[in-house]
Parts: C-alpha cells; sequence; structure tokens
C-alpha cells in the first residue's frame, strides 16, 4: 500500500510541474501548487494510518520531492520543465514549499501525538 502512495507522490509532483506555467488573463495561477500541497498531506495522513513511523509515513513526501528533484534537471536535447526565467524560479519555489509544507505539519502534529 505504500509503494500505492509513494505513486501517488510522484504523479501529484508531475501533475503540479506540468500544470505550474498556468496562467489565467496573462497573469501566473498557481493553483497546482495548492492542490500538490493538498494532495501530498492528504497522502502523507494516509501513510501513517498503515505504519506508526513517521519516517516510513514520510515515503510520498520524499518520493514527492525526488520528482520534483528529477524534473529540475535537464532530459535529452536538453529539455527543461521549469521555466529559467525569474517567475519560473519563484513558482518552482513556491511548489516546493508549499507542496512540503502541509505535509511536514502532519508529520509534526503526528509525532507530537504520539
Amino acid at each position: 500500500m505504500l509503494s500505492l502512495l509513494c505513486l501517488g507522490g510522484v504523479l501529484s509532483a508531475v501533475l503540479a510541474a506540468f500544470l505550474l506555467p498556468w496562467r489565467v488573463s496573462g497573469a501566473p495561477f498557481p493553483a497546482s501548487v495548492l492542490a500538490s500541497g493538498a494532495c501530498n498531506a492528504a497522502l502523507v495522513w494516509a501513510a501513517l494510518q498503515w505504519t506508526p513511523s513517521t519516517r516510513v509515513g514520510a515515503l510520498p513526501l520524499w518520493c514527492w520531492l525526488a520528482t520534483i528533484g528529477s524534473l529540475t534537471l535537464g532530459g535529452p536535447g536538453s529539455d527543461i520543465v521549469f521555466a529559467t526565467t525569474a517567475s519560473g524560479a519563484l513558482l518552482l519555489l513556491l511548489l516546493i514549499v508549499v507542496g512540503t509544507l502541509p505535509s511536514v505539519l502532519v508529520l509534526r502534529r503526528y509525532a507530537r501525538s504520539r
């Protein structure tokens, strides 16, 4: 079951990365950032229902971070997923912070309740 939750983390990262440049009336609209943060929190919460260990419960978050990290690297032919402009870097930073913060809060709350 944990492997399926890790797969969910990977899919969340891929969808968030490809929907990150979404614009509404020319302005960036990072709805995928909020959706990814909520999805990651739900995945970590579900993982904590299967295991008492917070380290193992954080596996979906680690898979999400590894996927985002691998998407920042250039692919064949120097293709990149994230924009290399200042606004693209800001959106990537926002994705990393908002994508991880809810999961970290879920993990902290679980660790304190034990």
